[in-house]
């Protein structure tokens, strides 16, 4: 037993001087400041998240808006082209108009002329025509002579 109270006495010995030591506090103050350092991380950590949870979100929104932005400006852009399209289609029916309006004028003053050129030949034909029966007489032959005449006069100023 002596053994054994020798051992029991060394051991309530020890435990003595590691109380005098302080040593279970210096553990539990070791162990605090770990996990002070522990819950410090973890808070950073926490706001590090955070943080990145808020840019997420901004950038988020900030792609959000730039797609309404890009899908506006397409938007537009159809809308511009499509007006163009449809003015330069105006404008392309207006030339045609315009064009034969002015080639329609051409016609109408080439007809005019025409039949003024028509009328004149025939009043100089008509003219010549009562000159000659007039004048002395016209025989038939001369009369047949100088209708071919005019007639030729009048088919070649018509072309």
């Amino acid at each position: 037993m002596t053994d054994k109270l020798a051992i029991l006495i060394g051991f309530v010995i020890f435990i003595g001087i590691i109380v005098y030591m302080k040593v279970p506090q210096m553990i539990a103050g070791m162990l605090d400041a770990r996990a002070n350092r522990i819950r410090a991380q973890l808070e950073e950590a926490r706001e590090a998240k955070e943080e990145a949870q808020t840019l997420l979100a901004s950038f988020e929104r900030k792609q959000a808006d730039v797609q309404r932005d890009a899908d506006e400006i397409v938007r537009r852009a159809k809308a511009e082209a499509t007006a163009a399209s449809e003015q330069a289609q105006a404008d392309l029916q207006t030339s045609i108009a315009r064009k034969l309006k002015a080639a329609e004028d051409r016609i109408a003053q080439a007809e005019a002329s025409a039949t003024r050129e028509v009328r004149n030949a025939a009043a100089a034909a008509a003219a010549a025509a009562a000159r000659e029966s007039i004048g002395g007489g016209l025989s038939a032959s001369s009369a047949e002579a100088m209708l071919d005449d005019g007639i030729a006069t009048i088919g070649s100023r018509l072309n």
